[in-house]
């Protein structure tokens, strides 16, 4: 799939594979243009904004001056360091941004106006900002667990393997922040970059979407998308907007899609060490989907067999629909997040025998309702 768009704007950049983050879950690259410019003597909270303004030095010094054992990682816009606001004793992850490139500058200003605006226990919380002239700098909570891939695919750790109860509360508890994104928010917000590593997890692995650079605001009024030069991380991106330049929520949905067949597989979206059918995790999945005998192979192995068939297949028949082609027929946030809290709902006690036993069928209905059967409305899904 080719990220790209014959007509770019100069608003927004392209992700490629090599713009991963090479360590840190509290980096990351990407940009937007913002009708509202923040100046190095900006100041979001006369504006009604939430995030705190520190004078650079204080950041500095936060960080222990920039010293190597608080550096967290880099990104294609900077370097994350771990820091300590002596004023309120909070511990703190403090992205410096990259000087000398202008996408910096719009991430920075990206960050701000968007997680300034929202409130969500499932969206990281943004502090404040340092601005002061060229130097920008971005101060978050400190989510201690680091991010879902490293969880995932970090097998050099010594992280315990997720269970599966905690992966059905972190692909829920990240459901509701993309829901949150996509009808709480005015103007509401596509994520445009939602993967693994954008995933932060906090005591009891409680998950929050990080990293808003890459957000737009979504379409209005009869507007069924926004046109935008094409930008993501490879394997996430959909289909459809990666064609078209075509931008809607239910691109975001497909990344969704996406991420929980990680979380599900325990596979990259993109593996390059894996053989050639199997590197892209969409197209290995999606032959598997037409049968059903087959689902079990998409278990993580790492669980060991360690999970509800049933909940496995309903978890599987979400992720299948979210990353249908045609965007019209992917499902709405909300009914995702119905599906998912319901899950993750049905605690799975590992220590009892269970039964790899297949089911006849993977439709659970909780209230009269089932909750792996969607209604698209036509209408609104695009």
């Amino acid at each position: 799939m080719s990220i790209r768009n014959d007509q770019p704007r100069d608003d927004d950049h392209v992700q490629t594979p090599s713009d991963h983050l090479k360590k840190s879950p509290h980096s990351k690259s990407g940009g937007r243009k913002t009708d509202a410019s923040l100046s190095p003597n900006y100041d979001s909270e006369s504006d009604g904004f939430k995030a705190r303004k520190f004078a650079l030095t204080d950041l500095v010094a936060a960080t222990g001056s920039l010293k190597d054992e608080n550096f967290l990682g880099e990104g294609g816009f900077g370097k994350v360091y771990k820091g300590h606001l002596p004023d309120t004793g909070e511990i703190v992850a403090i992205k410096q941004l990259d000087h000398n490139g202008c996408q910096g500058i719009r991430e920075f200003e990206a960050e701000v106006l968007t997680l300034s605006n929202a409130e969500h226990p499932n969206l990281v919380k943004l502090i404040g900002y340092g601005a002061e002239g060229d130097q920008r700098l971005l101060v978050y909570e400190y989510m201690g667990l680091g991010s879902l891939e490293e969880h995932l695919h970090d097998i050099w750790s010594n992280r315990k393997v997720l269970d599966w109860n905690t992966r059905m509360k972190i692909a829920a508890g990240a459901a509701e922040g993309l829901e949150y994104l996509h009808t709480k928010m005015s103007p509401p917000v596509i994520y445009r970059d939602l993967k693994c590593s954008n995933i932060l997890l906090g005591e009891g692995y409680h998950p929050k979407l990080s990293d808003f650079g890459l957000a737009k605001e979504g379409p209005c009024g009869d507007e069924t998308h926004v046109s935008t030069r094409v930008m993501g991380t490879y394997g996430y991106c959909a289909p459809d907007y990666a064609m078209t330049g075509q931008l809607n929520f239910k691109s975001d949905i497909y990344s969704f899609g996406v991420v929980l067949l990680e979380i599900l597989t325990g596979r990259r979206a993109i593996d390059y060490t894996r053989p050639g059918p199997e590197q892209n995790l969409v197209d290995w999945a999606r032959p598997l989907f037409k049968n059903r005998k087959k689902f079990h192979e998409m278990a993580d192995p790492t669980l060991e067999g360690r999970y509800p068939v049933r909940g496995l297949y309903q978890a599987l028949a979400i992720g299948a629909m979210c990353i249908q082609e045609q965007p019209n027929m992917r499902p709405l946030i909300g009914d995702i997040v119905k599906a998912l809290k319901y899950l993750a709902s049905q605690p799975y006690d590992s220590t009892i025998q269970h039964s790899n036993s297949l089911s006849r069928s993977i439709t659970t209905k909780s209230d009269d309702h089932e909750i792996t059967k969607w209604e698209v409305d036509e209408h609104n899904s695009t």
